[in-house]
């Protein structure tokens, strides 16, 4: 890879950081060893949670749900202040006032009033209810009265706030321990965490609000932070936009493989190469439906080939520096074939469905070919058939980058994009409507041209994903998969002001 974590970070700076449930517990305690009273650091935290609460919904009876930590802690005082501010409030607390410690037994002196009976009863005549039971470094399964509480809590559909995560979700992972209720709205501080991108964590949280609570973002040590939200600040410094003495060759040529059956397919990435500004895209495709591509490609060249010899003999020609495998090219040994060839060119590939199916019998002859920047880009389906690891779908990700030697992207709602050397960047920007056929393969097409153009392959990755929920945004309802090229120009035209 072009970067390590530490030049990534230091390029990327950590605005966009993700921090498991260890780092940020890291960085509370970093901040306090800087001088910063842990305490002052929960007033902050529960006056933030007060403060989103009061923006979001008119004052209304509120009861809080109080846990034995420094969640808790920060209920207590969500509580006191909203009190403050006039609210009709209650609190319950899974333990009694004694067995609190530390800064949440300081947050809980702030409460006056008597603390409630933690049942399911206590959320009668209430508006809205606090979850402040656990955060986000829960490690085991709800049980007993919190998880009856929080059924409870979905039985009855209050209006939820949760301070952290919803009680019941790993930070770390998204994934559910025991059960979770949904929240409308998530405060947490500092930075997000997986938990609030990763399903089904993120479809708990609701409306994340980040709350700075006064630690330093220099508290953040550089080398610390290897996992990032995707946004454009991580790689437009990388976009390779033309330059005034730009021509079709300095742009890079794309080389794609086309199948007999699902033409489409390929078209498909080729036209989306295009868009993304490769200088020069060639369609491989095979004689029997030459003609198929030909009269539909006029911006294409639209090569003609007879078997795998005859393809892997387009790869002499150097100036092919980006070469895309997969989309309709069709499960059989002359696409593996290709495959092989393309990647001992040691030039940029982008290997997608078919070309990742047909090594899921013997992915480590895939793996050991992989010498070069490379894409690899799996549904959920195909990624389980071809690795065998372990994990959440962030942790599965990085090992399975570490494993073949190329840049995974693991696509879905919550797309994770991971690199070898432990990087990883979760996508939260592709609306629903890009659940339709084809548009993986448009994908594929924006990755392999920004490869072609000299992009990095974990930015390009990345940047491609983001652009790809963009222009299904700007496109809105109703979208099919070619149309997500035409909706790439509008996206580029909004980035481009800002280089």
């Amino acid at each position: 890879m072009n970067n390590t974590p530490n030049t990534i970070n230091a390029v990327f700076g950590n605005d966009r950081a993700i921090l498991t449930s260890r780092q940020m517990q890291e960085t509370d305690e970093a901040a306090i060893a800087s001088g910063i009273k842990g305490f002052d650091l929960m007033q902050t935290a529960g006056g933030a949670v007060a403060a989103a609460i009061s923006e979001r919904w008119p004052p209304q009876p509120v009861i809080v749900l109080c846990g034995p930590g420094n969640n808790g802690g920060d209920g207590f005082v969500t509580a006191s202040r909203l009190k403050v501010a006039g609210w009709p409030v209650r609190l319950a607390s899974l333990v009694s006032r004694d067995r609190l410690v530390g800064d949440a037994a300081s947050a809980a002196t702030l409460w006056k009033d008597p603390i409630e009976l933690f049942t399911p009863k206590c959320l009668d005549n209430s508006g809205i209810a606090v979850d402040a039971m656990f955060g986000a470094g829960l490690s085991r399964p709800l049980t007993g009265p919190a998880l009856e509480m929080v059924d409870a809590l979905k039985a009855r559909g209050l209006p939820i706030c949760a301070i952290d995560v919803p009680s019941g979700v790993d930070g770390s992972t998204g994934q559910v321990l025991g059960g979770a209720a949904a929240a409308e709205l998530t405060v947490t501080f500092f930075r997000k965490k997986p938990g609030h991108l990763l399903y089904p964590g993120r479809a708990l949280c609701g409306d994340v609000v980040v709350s700075d609570i006064g630690i330093p973002a220099s508290i953040l040590r550089p080398d610390s932070v290897t996992t990032w939200e995707n946004g454009a600040s991580l790689w437009l410094q990388d976009f390779p936009w033309p330059k005034p003495d730009s021509n079709k060759y300095t742009r890079g040529e794309v080389l794609i493989l086309g199948g007999e059956v699902m033409t489409g397919a390929s078209r498909m990435a080729a036209f989306a190469a295009s868009r993304a500004g490769a200088g020069m895209v060639t369609l491989a495709a095979p004689s029997s439906v030459w003609n198929v591509y030909a009269s539909s490609l006029l911006n294409v060249v639209v090569h003609r080939f007879d078997g795998s010899a005859e393809f892997i003999a387009l790869l002499t020609d150097i100036r092919r520096n980006a070469i895309a495998i997969g989309p309709g090219a069709g499960v059989d040994a002359s696409t593996r074939e290709c495959v092989l060839a393309a990647l001992a060119t040691r030039r940029a590939v982008v290997l997608d469905a078919d070309a990742l199916s047909i090594f899921a019998e013997m992915p480590q002859q895939l793996f050991d070919a992989i010498d070069g920047p490379c894409v690899l880009t799996p549904h959920a389906g195909e990624f389980k058939r071809l690795f065998q690891v372990e994990g959440d779908k962030l942790q599965s990700a990085r090992k399975a980058a570490w494993k073949c030697g190329g840049v995974i992207v693991l696509k879905g709602p919550d797309t994770v994009i991971a690199a070898p050397d432990g990087r990883a960047i979760i996508n939260t920007n592709g609306p629903p409507q890009l659940a339709t056929a084809g548009s993986g393969d448009v994908l594929t097409g924006f990755v392999v041209a920004l490869l072609a153009q000299g992009m990095p392959a974990f930015e390009a990755a990345a940047s491609a994903v983001w652009l790809h929920g963009a222009a299904a945004a700007a496109f809105g309802p109703g979208l099919v998969a070619q149309d997500l090229p035409d909706a790439l120009p509008s996206v580029l035209q909004r980035l481009r002001p800002s280089v």
